[in-house]
């Protein structure tokens, strides 16, 4: 149980820099998303290949790991945008807003009552998120694509669980993240005519920018993070992930300054979302064993 806390912190403060290389990245979302994803399958099909950890699938689990591939790709395109439109504080904090949806998603797709303390600790969070952005208006197109991007990211998580009971962690990355990326590349060209950008192959410093983000912030968190779903409820790991506003924020402040345009009520909000995760943890860790889930009596 602690070496699964462990990797899922690894995995939470490496996704952390996502947010800092959206923004250092030139390339819209639709296309930084695409290369990000480019980039680790070919990754992982020749790791994978060559530590025969790659198995074969029925046609109907790839169908179904096909399709929350492409919501977790749907999440990051929107994420991404949220950066580009608003900042990156805008985006990772209504990120946190993950927590809220997973506590009322997680009982309805895995068929088990509902937590109400999961979704009083979801609604401090939302709370947290009212107090830092009820003061400026001006982000509204970004939080709501953001909180968008949030509600897309709670769903991959908890069908991953399912998965999880059958299938190893890389098996469910692999083809995952590829059928992501084939959904991808199949509609990039529309999503480029509606979006276009201003530069379609990346220059050596994206180039270098994508290789960080797709080897260490995907393919390291992403492994990080499916071991630790093995262990930990789906909701506990949404609501870990929390934290990633705290350390991308914090980044955002050393490299761009945003703090120039935050208020007091910005740190009173954060201070929630991470009351929120302290509480959740605590309360996980005094139970010293991992919440059951129906099925795995």
């Amino acid at each position: 149980m602690r070496k699964a806390f462990f990797q899922l912190h690894i995995a939470v403060f490496l996704a952390g820099f996502t947010g800092i290389l959206g923004k250092l990245i030139t390339l819209n979302e639709g296309l930084l998303v695409w290369y990000r994803l480019l980039i680790t399958v070919i990754t992982l099909w020749c790791l994978y290949y060559f530590q025969k950890k790659i198995k074969r699938i029925s046609r109907v689990d790839l169908i179904k790991i096909t399709g929350v591939g492409i919501i977790a790709v749907l999440h990051w395109v929107s994420f991404y945008a949220s950066i580009k439109i608003a900042n990156v504080s805008v985006a990772l904090v209504c990120f946190s807003s993950i927590g809220f949806f997973t506590a009322i998603m997680e009982p309805v797709i895995l068929k088990h009552p509902v937590n109400f303390g999961e979704i009083l600790l979801g609604i401090l969070t939302i709370a947290g998120i009212y107090l830092i952005f009820h003061f400026d208006p001006k982000f509204k197109t970004g939080i709501i694509i953001g909180i968008i991007s949030a509600f897309l990211g709670c769903l991959f998580p908890i069908f991953n669980r399912k998965f999880l009971r059958s299938m190893s962690s890389e098996t469910v990355t692999l083809y995952e993240l590829t059928g992501g990326f084939l959904f991808l590349s199949l509609i990039i060209p529309f999503y480029l005519h509606w979006f276009p950008s201003d530069t379609i192959i990346p220059g050596w410093s994206d180039f270098a920018w994508l290789l960080v983000l797709s080897w260490i912030c995907t393919v390291v968190a992403f492994s990080l993070s499916m071991k630790a779903l093995q262990k930990i409820s789906a909701f506990t790991v949404n609501l870990t992930y929390n934290l990633e506003p705290l350390y991308g924020i914090l980044l955002a402040f050393i490299f761009f300054r945003e703090d120039k345009s935050l208020e007091s009520s910005f740190y009173w909000g954060l201070s929630l979302i991470v009351l929120s995760v302290i509480i959740q943890t605590m309360l996980i860790y005094k139970a010293r064993v991992p919440r059951i889930e129906p099925g795995e009596r």
